[in-house]
């Protein structure tokens, strides 16, 4: 009887196991992770280097987003079409040359409808034209420690020498995200470009799950010969975020079934918990040659801990390494790390910044300070 149950047990553990290993039987690769840790929760060849398709775009994305937010670009900016960017093949929005479009509607063509010449035109008004901003591409992906990845071009269209694996697509869905502005177009089902002229043009979302799952509002979606049918979505449930990526489907319905199958299981097993508060004074950043001498140290998101449901909550502290950086420092400019740790083992590591700026002091707060030091028997110089 004891062999009989143990039996029955161990298959239960073993039909577990494959149903956690088959979250995307079908793809080639696939992972899913936790935005705000990058904690990975399922993954399946995720390393593999495979054609992304327009997922791409994500990338163009995020540098498209950092000029607007350092105010390089203007969302109202009319940008002019070049010939080279309206003939470009593939999905578009039909851009014709010389034709005049606001940055925000670009943006707007390339999030919903996957533009490859609302990206070009883009890449052409950023770096001048499409190989430098390429470059720039090749070069974040290098500063966000991406090992599986090379561009050739902006869009995604197939090319010998362009790549990413499931794990590089997620890392830069995590930043992208970061950027919540493009979360309004990405969650947008249908729209127009070009109203009030007659050629007014209808955008419909190429990710049809924005309709059908639950708190999905992105991300990107891919198709040609070469990659298949590629998504990369995103979805936030009870204040989780959860980032899934699928590569080489054979079909779109097999991939929006298997990427809402893996989705699920992420938000049926796992939760959140909050570690540190977004602006939470973490740490003192001392600098005896500062106006302050010493100025709160934040963070500038919130700092979540994944866990198990079911389970004890996870064990995680935290410490500040701070850098040694020339003043003067401006607010909210990154001066350390700090690093999550779980039984003294590094979990991952994010940015903190000063909460204001941290200014030289001048000749007579030195002085003074130094008087001060110096009946205290201590010294600055």
């Amino acid at each position: 009887m004891k062999k009989i149950l143990l039996s029955i047990f161990i298959f239960i553990i073993s039909l577990t196991k494959v149903n956690a290993l088959s979250l995307a039987p079908n793809a080639k690769s696939a992972i899913l992770i936790e935005a705000s840790t990058g904690e990975i929760i399922y993954q399946k060849d995720a390393e593999a280097k495979l054609a992304p398709a327009s997922m791409t775009k994500m990338m163009s994305l995020v540098l498209i987003m950092e000029e607007i937010e350092s105010g390089k670009l203007k969302w109202n900016e009319k940008i002019r079409v070049s010939e080279n960017a309206a003939s470009m093949g593939g999905s578009q929005i039909y851009l014709e040359a010389g034709e005049e479009m606001t940055v925000k509607d670009l943006v707007k063509g390339i999030a919903m409808a996957s533009g490859n010449d609302a990206v070009v035109a883009l890449a052409e008004r950023i770096s001048g034209t499409e190989e430098e901003f390429v470059k720039k591409m090749n070069e974040k992906a290098k500063f966000l420690g991406l090992s599986n990845t090379n561009f050739e071009n902006s869009t995604g269209l197939d090319s010998e020498n362009h790549y990413s694996s499931a794990k590089d697509m997620a890392l830069i869905a995590k930043e992208l995200v970061k950027h919540k502005k493009i979360l309004e177009f990405s969650s947008t089902y249908e729209d127009y470009l070009r109203q009030n002229t007659n050629k007014k043009f209808w955008l419909v979302n190429t990710n049809k799950l924005i309709k059908t799952y639950e708190g999905m509002d992105g991300l990107k979606t891919g198709f040609t010969e070469s990659a298949m049918y590629c998504l990369t979505a995103t979805a936030l449930r009870n204040n989780m975020r959860l980032i899934g990526v699928i590569m080489g489907e054979n079909t779109s319905k097999q991939r929006n079934e298997e990427m809402s199958s893996m989705l699920d299981y992420g938000f049926n097993s796992y939760t959140v918990n909050n570690l540190v508060k977004k602006n939470q004074i973490v740490d003192k950043y001392y600098n005896p040659k500062s106006s302050s001498l010493k100025t709160d140290v934040i963070t500038n998101e919130d700092i979540n801990i994944l866990n198990k449901k079911g389970k004890d909550k996870r064990k995680v502290t935290y410490e500040v390494k701070l850098d040694n950086k020339d003043l003067p420092i401006k607010k909210n400019e990154v001066v350390g790390k700090l690093i999550a740790k779980e039984n003294n083992k590094e979990l991952f590591k994010v940015d903190v910044v000063a909460a204001k700026d941290i200014d030289k002091a001048n000749i007579l707060e030195l002085f003074i300070r130094n008087i001060k030091e110096f009946l205290n028997g201590k010294y600055i110089f």
